[in-house]
């Protein structure tokens, strides 16, 4: 076991030292195309990014929504990092969804979903 966490900390110090800070590129979008009252999944897909140093969180109206998931962290070429964060919802007139990403302790940014409504 301690083996194996030795080779994983050793290719994020090998990615740290060759590859440069990379601002993430967010995608956000459901499932399904918007259907107020219809249940969907809400993702958030963020990419391109190093280091992996990075907070996603879904946002109903500005709240945290309960209950999403996140897949494990996953490198691209060039040593540059993906996740994504989703959660089920139904969406209603006049809610706001957004995805807040947090990289590197800089300020967050936001991007909100927009249904094909």
């Amino acid at each position: 076991m301690w083996f194996k966490l030795a080779v994983v900390a050793l290719v994020f110090l090998s990615a740290s030292c060759s590859a440069k800070e990379s601002e993430p590129t967010v995608q956000v979008y459901s499932r399904n195309p918007g259907e107020f009252g219809k249940g969907n999944t809400l993702i958030c897909y963020v990419s391109g990014f190093h280091p992996p140093d990075i907070t996603i969180q879904l946002l109903k109206n500005g709240v945290e929504i309960p209950g999403s998931i996140q897949t494990d962290l996953a490198f691209e070429e060039g040593w540059k990092f993906h996740l994504t964060r989703y959660v089920e919802f139904k969406p209603q007139p006049g809610e706001d969804y957004t995805c807040k990403v947090t990289h590197m302790g800089k300020p967050p940014k936001t991007f909100t979903w927009e249904p094909d409504m």
